[in-house]
C-alpha cells in the first residue's frame, strides 16, 4: 500500500464524485441504463486528448485507461498525441470543435487564456466538455466542465512538506526545482513545491524544463550537469513528470553520484521509477494515479450525454510512494497501470 498519510487534497473520490451530480433522465433513458450490455455509451462521439505521445511513460498509462473506457463503456473515441506541445494542442482543439464529436477531453495545457476562446465555441456547438491533468478554473467556471487530475498547488506542496519530514531536508539545503516555468499555467505545481520549500528555509534553484523532456529525458542531462557545476551542493532535484524521474540514474551518473548522494523527488510512477526506486536513485514520488485521468474523463461525458449528469471533478492525487512502500505498487506501475 502507498502512504497513508495522505494530503488534505487527496479526499475526492469517485463515489463523492458521482453522489454530487445531478441525475436528470426521461424513463426511456433509465431503461437504456438497465439493458443487459454494458456497452451503454454506444453512438456517442469522444475527441480524447491524450498529452504526450502513446510511448512516453505518463502517457502511455492515461491512453490506457481512456482506451480501457471506450472498451468497458463502447462510445467511439478519436485520440490526440500532443507530444506535451501547448499550442499543438490549441491548433488539435480547434480541429476537434471543428469535427463536431459529442464530447472532448482536454488536456489543461495550454491555459485558461488560451483555450477559453475554443471552450465558448464548444458550449455553442453543443459539445461537452471535460479536462484532465492540469485544471482551467476560469474556463470551467465560465462555461461548465468537469476536471480529473490532481489538486496542483496543494500537491506541490505536500511533495515538499513530505520530503522535509522523511528526508531529513533542513534550513539552508539546496533544492533544484524543475518546471515549466515562464508558461502560464503549467508550473502551479512546482511553485507549490518551491513556495514549500522556501518557508521552510531552503534555499531553491528553478531551472525550465522544456516540454521536449516528456519524450526525450536524456534532453535534462546539460541542464542537471550545468546546475551542478554551478551548484555542487544541491542536496534534492525535483522533477516535473515521471519521465525525467525516471531517468534519475542517468543523471546522476552523469554527475557521478552515488544512490542517495542526492536526493531525487517528484510525481508519479512508472516502470523506469519503481527500477530507479530498486537502485537507489528515486527517494520520494507523489502518485497522481494517470490511469483514472484517461477513464474517468470518458466515463463522465458518456454520463452527461446518456443520462444527464453534471460533469464529474475527481482529484486523482493518491499520496506518497517511497523507498519504504513502492514495492506495494510495482507490479502495476510495470504493467503500466500506475
Amino acid at each position: 500500500m502507498i502512504t497513508t498519510r495522505k494530503p488534505s487534497w487527496a479526499s475526492a473520490l469517485l463515489v463523492g464524485a458521482l453522489a454530487a451530480t445531478t441525475f436528470a433522465t426521461s424513463p426511456a433513458q433509465a431503461a437504456d441504463l438497465n439493458q443487459s450490455s454494458a456497452k451503454w455509451c454506444q453512438g456517442v462521439r469522444i475527441r480524447f486528448f491524450v498529452g504526450g505521445e502513446a510511448g512516453d511513460a505518463f502517457a502511455s498509462i492515461v491512453y490506457k485507461g481512456a482506451q480501457q473506457a471506450e472498451k468497458d463503456l463502447g462510445p467511439k473515441v478519436e485520440y490526440v498525441f500532443s507530444g506535451w506541445q501547448p499550442e499543438k494542442m490549441v491548433a488539435q482543439l480547434r480541429d476537434a470543435i471543428a469535427s463536431k464529436p459529442d464530447g472532448i477531453a482536454m488536456m489543461g495545457h495550454p491555459g485558461d487564456d488560451a483555450i477559453m476562446p475554443l471552450a465558448e465555441q464548444a458550449t455553442k456547438a453543443g459539445i461537452i466538455m471535460m479536462y484532465q491533468n492540469v485544471d482551467v478554473p476560469k474556463v470551467r467556471e465560465k462555461f461548465g466542465g468537469g476536471y480529473v487530475g490532481a489538486n496542483l498547488y496543494p500537491q506541490g506542496q505536500a511533495l515538499a512538506e513530505e520530503a522535509i519530514r522523511t528526508l531529513g531536508l533542513k534550513k539552508g539545503d539546496k533544492a533544484l526545482v524543475f518546471g515549466a516555468w515562464g508558461q502560464p499555467g503549467r508550473y502551479i505545481r512546482e511553485q507549490g513545491t518551491a513556495d514549500a520549500f522556501i518557508k521552510a528555509g531552503l534555499q531553491v534553484i528553478t531551472v525550465t524544463a522544456p516540454p521536449a523532456v516528456a519524450s526525450d529525458p536524456s534532453l535534462l542531462t546539460p541542464q542537471i550537469t550545468g546546475a551542478f557545476g554551478k551548484n555542487p551542493d544541491i542536496k534534492v532535484i525535483v522533477h516535473a513528470g515521471g519521465q525525467t524521474l525516471g531517468a534519475a540514474p542517468t543523471y546522476m551518473n552523469a554527475i557521478k553520484k552515488k544512490p542517495g548522494e542526492v536526493l531525487n523527488i517528484g510525481f508519479d510512477t512508472s516502470p523506469a521509477i519503481i527500477d530507479a526506486f530498486d537502485k537507489g536513485f528515486v527517494q520520494l514520488t507523489s502518485d497522481q494515479q494517470p490511469f483514472l485521468q484517461g477513464y474517468l474523463p470518458i466515463q463522465s461525458i458518456c454520463l452527461t450525454k446518456k443520462f444527464g449528469f453534471a460533469p464529474l471533478n475527481v482529484d486523482t492525487g493518491a499520496g506518497f510512494v517511497n523507498a519504504k512502500n513502492y514495492k506495494s505498487v510495482a507490479d502495476l506501475a510495470k504493467k503500466g497501470l500506475r
